[in-house]
């Protein structure tokens, strides 16, 4: 999968969530922080909101997103 940045009105779109939600998600651990895109951009590698969106539908519980969500941004860092 391409490494494309999508930003929130299409993570809105892809998730089913609210802006407030998500967000909400976010400080709760249960979704990934977004990627800065300089000034006051920001948005999220649309792999990372398809695994999260996948994770949900496998009916992972809380514990097991928050350890997806842990990964997902630890494997940021990885860049080649």
């Amino acid at each position: 999968m391409l490494n494309t940045i999508i930003r929130l009105p299409a993570v809105k779109l892809e998730s089913g969530l609210s802006r407030s939600t998500l967000y909400l998600r976010i400080s709760q651990g249960l979704w990934t922080k977004p990627v800065s895109l300089g000034g006051r951009a920001v948005g999220w590698p649309l792999s990372e909101v398809v695994s999260l969106n996948k994770a949900r539908i496998a009916g992972k519980n809380d514990n097991e997103i928050r350890k997806l969500v842990s990964f997902l941004e630890s494997d940021r860092k990885n860049v080649l």
